[in-house]
């Protein structure tokens, strides 16, 4: 796997994704894709094989509203297409997108934050070292999210 610039072709892909519940809450599909395309924005590509499979995302846009975020960790997130999901692919794709992130912004530390029912990547985090610091009710959605943090 590797992490590469997400092109327009990639983002208007993504804003077509859609997962079946209770995953929808991942669902990007009301962001534009220009939104995508634009690294100013913290969005990459994550290909496997030379295929499209996933995105990884750094800084803000990592953020699920409602929480009081600080700047001590890197915030990071990502999805891998609906298809994929739940077929072993995820602890290799956030550690990809980790080792990208550390060679890239060299953090001291990461923060994810993960849907409280979202038990498959809460095992995958905490197989990478992260530990859950907190956990907080977003108004955007209802969900509980645990936000979890890795130091380096």
């Amino acid at each position: 796997m590797q992490i590469v610039e997400l092109t327009r072709e990639h983002a208007d892909d993504v804003a077509t994704w859609s997962y079946l519940e209770p995953q929808g809450c991942y669902d990007l599909t009301g962001m534009h894709p220009r939104r995508f395309a634009d690294l100013s924005q913290g969005f990459w590509a994550l290909l496997h094989e030379g295929r499209f499979i996933g995105y990884r995302c750094y800084g803000a846009q990592a953020r699920v509203p409602g929480y009081d975020y600080d700047d001590d960790a890197l915030d990071t997130a990502g999805g891998l297409r609906p298809e994929l999901t739940g077929q072993g692919l995820g602890q290799a794709a956030m550690a990809v997108g980790l080792e990208f992130a550390r060679e890239r912004f060299a953090p001291a530390a990461f923060r994810v934050t993960v849907t409280e029912f979202n038990v498959r990547a809460l095992k995958v985090v905490d197989a990478l070292g992260f530990v859950p610091i907190d956990k907080f009710e977003s108004p955007d959605d209802g969900h509980t999210y645990v936000v979890l943090v890795c130091r380096d």
